[in-house]
């Protein structure tokens, strides 16, 4: 197995992406730690039940990932139960749309602190381990829309070129440290990310793209094993990769 006995932090694991990364990584012999966030208990008792199958250990810990103590909890509680951080996979994110004449302070700042905040607090708490040990894995999922914008998501889109500007700094930091730092900037993906997005801006997404349909979480999900595996994943790292049905070509 790609990852076994692999130890993964992975955030906003409950659904979409981040649960289809979960599900992959178990699959190949990884121990979880996962950070959840707005989920109902029968919720979360359906992703163990999913991942129940598989003989890996798994620790869950809820919490708003844009605040420092929750990270810090995630991060102790990891390094409590398995003693190491060897993979840490950023996908906690939200989604909404607004014109720049109409967004508040309120709705940007939310977008900052959840798709950008959370992934600085959670590297910079587990990168300390990764250095120690020398070795480690960084997968920031960002998004295509941080490489050529989007109407109505100035927002998201500030915030996951952030996400692409900081993984590439990072890379260049921690390389000598046997440290990769990589981002996967999916395009539109059907998940319940998107479910708020109205169907104007989704006909018109689709019109767009060279595969004119959206992606599927099973269609992503190999780019972060491949980013996560050795030696598979080896020699990537300041990149983005982008399984984005040609909406962007580099």
């Amino acid at each position: 197995m790609k990852l076994n006995d692999k130890i993964a932090i992975i955030t906003g694991a409950g659904r979409g992406i981040g649960k289809g990364i979960a599900i992959a990584f178990a699959k190949e012999g990884a121990n979880l730690s996962l950070n959840l966030y707005g989920m109902a208990e029968e919720e979360i008792q359906s992703l163990l039940n999913e991942l129940d199958k598989y003989p890996i250990k798994i620790i869950i810990t809820e919490g708003d990932i844009s605040q420092e103590e929750v990270v810090k909890e995630l991060v102790e509680k990891t390094l409590a139960e398995f003693g190491h951080i060897d993979i840490l996979v950023n996908n906690a994110g939200i989604l909404t749309q607004c014109l720049i004449k109409n967004m508040t302070v309120e709705t940007w700042d939310r977008m900052i602190d959840i798709d950008l905040r959370s992934v600085f607090l959670t590297t910079s708490y587990v990168v300390k381990n990764m250095i120690k040990q020398k070795s480690g894995r960084i997968i920031n999922i960002a998004s295509q829309i941080g490489q050529k914008g989007g109407i109505e998501l100035s927002h998201y889109a500030a915030a996951k070129a952030g996400v692409i500007g900081f993984t590439k700094s990072i890379a260049l930091e921690l390389g000598a440290y046997n440290i990769t730092a990589n981002c996967i900037a999916p395009g539109p993906i059907e998940t319940d990310l998107i479910e708020g997005i109205n169907e104007e801006w989704k006909q018109q997404k689709r019109s767009e793209l060279a595969i004119p349909r959206f992606g599927k979480v099973e269609e992503v999900v190999p780019t972060a094993l491949l980013l996560a595996s050795d030696p598979d994943g080896n020699i990537y790292t300041g990149q983005t990769l982008g399984p984005n049905s040609g909406d962007v070509m580099l």
